[in-house]
């Protein structure tokens, strides 16, 4: 199973949802001839920036509620039956487990020229579907992050949505994870993947953020373009616009970051897995960016960011809420990015259908095990994805990844440390977990290292 989640791309035999359009019609998994305005990882960036980067001074939260009071209505998390799960975690800047979900729709309407053709407009509008799911996960004492990528594709059971006419579709049993938000439609459809998401990971969402397309190229600019190292040229005609990228450092902005976070038959083996680790190298190139240049308290670059990004978000009612953003970025700023960690949820090719996935058992529940217990997460030494490599040139990371981490597919114990809270004896001892080691099937990367994208 773990030599399966490293294989190259499936045939093409099943249509694919998420692509854009053909001029005959809709395009075929893996073989999209134009870019669809799916974002991914800029489109969650943008949340991201937004909802959690947050500056630590008072006067940035008070410029965050002003944005606030010109975004889109909230949505609830709630069920079909207006029932909650268990009260939201206190949170402080210290404490307070975070588990915050960023999603990106792939619809086409309202997108602007080249996404409003009848073939394009048929194949995904309204709210579309989740097309980018990532939860970040902050640990309940602030020493840790884990950021998500859940494949689209995934198959999963989807628990029963209410839609925005009131009807109710039925929970299913295995269904892709993309069509989650389109079952809850505009009022429950972020309600409806926080749940799925809740279901899976056995982690409660409390939080929750939705974004489309239109707002890429403005968060792009807004964060003043992301410098992404470049290991071999990185040309894609299968995107708008083209890519034709030269290897070296390139500075990614407006539609061509779009276009790069897009890409598939440009980065690694040309599929979906690909296409999260090229997002992965994107992102932590964002976040050391963000860091060394004082994003986190600087208050004017991050109003400059909130008021792009609220102005394009759906936001859960539990993030409307000035004081709870400000919380959420003294908690990444505690964190630091040799404890943030990006993972892509463990998953192989379903038997009946090279062009979805399903979870990986044994890796999946140690990840779920590791988020519901707040571990840190220790990757294996050989971890990154299909679409990454390490700059050469780059100085070594304090990354959360060992060579000494289980190579195994199946549940193990955390790292462990002895302790005795009533004698202090080691030999007496309970271990006590203090790091989730993952199978080295699964794939990710830490923030603090410099990775570059490529193409097999």
């Amino acid at each position: 199973m773990a030599d399966d989640a490293r294989r190259g791309p499936a045939p093409d035999d099943s249509p694919d949802d998420g692509g854009a359009v053909r001029a005959g019609g809709i395009a075929r998994h893996g073989r999209l001839r134009r870019g669809h305005p799916v974002a991914f990882a800029a489109k969650v960036t943008a949340a991201a920036l937004a909802v959690v980067l947050v500056s630590t001074t008072s006067v940035a939260a008070i410029a965050t509620w002003q944005v606030l009071q010109t975004a889109a209505p909230t949505v609830s998390l709630t069920g079909p039956d207006g029932s909650t799960a268990t009260p939201v975690p206190q949170l402080t800047a210290q404490t307070g487990e975070v588990n915050l979900l960023l999603i990106a729709t792939d619809t086409r309407e309202g997108q602007g020229a080249g996404f409003d053709d009848p073939a394009n407009l048929e194949a995904s509008s309204g709210v579309g579907n989740n097309d980018a799911n990532l939860l970040v996960h902050i640990s309940e004492d602030h020493t840790n992050m884990a950021v998500v990528s859940f494949p689209r594709d995934l198959i999963v059971p989807i628990p029963e949505c209410q839609g925005d006419d009131g009807s109710v579709t039925p929970a299913t049993d295995a269904a892709p994870l993309n069509e989650a938000l389109r079952r809850g439609g505009e009022q429950n459809g972020l309600s409806c993947v926080a749940r799925t998401i809740s279901e899976l990971t056995g982690v409660q969402v409390d939080y929750a953020g939705a974004i489309k397309f239109d707002g890429v190229v403005a968060m792009a600019d807004a964060v003043g373009g992301v410098d992404v190292c470049l290991a071999t040229p990185i040309q894609d005609d299968d995107v708008v616009p083209a890519l034709d990228l030269e290897a070296g450092t390139v500075n990614l902005t407006g539609a061509e970051a779009g276009s790069f976070l897009r890409s598939r038959h440009g980065v690694g083996d040309a599929s979906d897995l690909g296409r999260i680790s090229n997002q992965q190298t994107f992102l932590s190139a964002l976040a050391r960016q963000t860091v060394s240049a004082g994003t986190l308290t600087d208050p004017t670059k991050v109003l400059a960011i909130a008021r792009v990004a609220f102005a394009n978000m759906t936001l859960s009612d539990t993030l409307a809420d000035a004081a709870t953003l400000a919380k959420l970025g003294l908690a990444v700023n505690t964190v630091g990015l040799s404890n943030m960690v990006f993972v892509q949820y463990p998953a192989v090719d379903a038997p009946w259908n090279r062009n979805k996935v399903i979870p990986d058992e044994g890796p999946a529940a140690v990840l779920n095990d590791a988020l519901q217990r707040n571990l840190p997460l220790t990757l294996s030494a050989d971890s990154l994805g299909r679409s990454a490599v390490l700059d050469p040139d780059a100085p070594a990371s304090s990354s959360p990844s060992s060579p000494s981490a289980t190579p195994s597919d199946e549940p193990s114990d955390a790292t462990t440390t002895p302790t005795d809270a009533a004698s202090g004896d080691a030999s007496t001892a309970t271990p006590a977990p203090t790091s989730a080691a993952l199978p080295d099937s699964v794939t990710g990367q830490s923030a603090d290292q410099v990775t570059c994208a490529k193409r097999d």
